[in-house]
């Protein structure tokens, strides 16, 4: 497990073994407040930790700052080329400024950034990806490889740590999933900063979950990241469930069922994928860190989801619900899921 040092955003802190925060970033025109809102609602619904918005020039300062007054979680102003809309963005009321010391200008500029996020005690994510890195290190390396994209990183902290900045996240994204491996890994062997795991441009949301779990994923089980972003051509809410699933899969961030089920065979004789879809469908408010089973037949039943806290094995017109790999009881099919969610809430 990587040792990162611990960084507060808002009333929130990510690295030094804190949880791993899944964020998202508003879709909306960045001058629309109604729209911004909107998806802000829909976001902290969802259960979004940070959330992000672009503040391109001064029109969206406004926007950014009703985003922050509606907020009951920090929120980072995402901010290229003009240093100015970053101290404006703070005046507003962001808990985080995340920018790319390379396309914001001179080191005095930077410098200005820096201190007034030292003043406020808001700290600034370096966000490096392909399209961004500098033209020495392309020439070095052949293109955005993963070492010129962490070589870039590298830059860019020393050049805040030369402001005596050191309340920094580190994010060095790539639309392709081994390079963003590569390079995350590279700067977690050079820094104790905190790092936002991401793959960038990752496509809709299909081709985004493959590529995130498998990227993100697997810099987790290695325990490199502390705090995540599914970037996705699509609705932002989709991200924060995407985040949250990943989460749940590696069992790192467990607050909500987990559902194992089988694929089903020649020996199943009950319809499996309706009764897991329904299934799924009754237990997503659910807040309870269980495993629930959803199984095709006795064989695939108790003995084989034995760790499951509950579940039902299918029969022939109806299921067995079974506890720790005892049975219950049988009941009829179309009772199945009712019976199933009276145990859970005696759990």
């Amino acid at each position: 497990m990587r040792k990162s040092r611990r960084v507060k955003i808002g009333k929130t802190e990510i690295g030094a073994g804190a949880p791993v925060l899944v964020q998202s970033m508003l879709s909306a025109p960045a001058d629309n407040e109604r729209e911004n809102i909107a998806q802000l609602k829909a976001v902290l619904e969802a259960g979004c930790e940070i959330i992000r918005m672009a503040v391109p020039d001064g029109k969206a300062v406004s926007v950014f700052a009703r985003v922050c007054e509606e907020s009951s979680i920090p929120v980072a102003a995402d901010i290229h080329f003009d240093y100015r809309l970053a101290i404006e963005s703070l005046k507003a009321g962001a808990s985080k400024i995340r920018i790319n010391p390379g396309n914001i200008g001179s080191f005095d500029k930077i410098k200005k950034v820096a201190d007034e996020c030292q003043k406020r005690r808001v700290p600034i994510r370096i966000g490096v990806n392909s399209g961004s890195v500098e033209k020495d290190f392309l020439e070095k390396w052949g293109g955005p490889k993963p070492e010129a994209l962490a070589q870039s990183a590298m830059r860019h902290i020393k050049i805040l740590e030369e402001c005596d900045f050191h309340d920094i996240v580190v994010s060095i994204k790539s639309s392709n999933v081994k390079d963003m491996v590569t390079a995350y890994k590279i700067v977690a062997d050079e820094c104790d900063y905190p790092l936002h795991l991401g793959v960038t441009e990752a496509g809709t949301e299909r081709s985004s979950l493959i590529k995130s779990s498998i990227g993100i994923g697997s810099l987790l089980l290695s325990g490199i990241g502390d705090t995540i972003r599914v970037s996705m051509t699509g609705d932002c809410v989709n991200e924060v469930r995407a985040g949250f699933d990943i989460l749940k899969a590696l069992e790192l961030r467990v607050t909500s069922p987990i559902i194992i089920s089988c694929p089903t065979c020649g020996r199943t004789q009950i319809d499996l994928v309706s009764l897991a879809q329904r299934i799924e469908k009754a237990v997503k408010d659910i807040r309870k860190p269980i495993k629930i089973a959803v199984m095709g037949c006795i064989v695939n039943g108790p003995g084989e989801a034995a760790n499951a806290d509950i579940g039902v094995a299918g029969g022939k017109g109806c299921g067995m619900l079974f506890k720790n790999g005892k049975i219950l009881r049988k009941v009829p099919e179309d009772k199945i899921v009712n019976e199933l969610i009276k145990e859970i809430e005696l759990l």
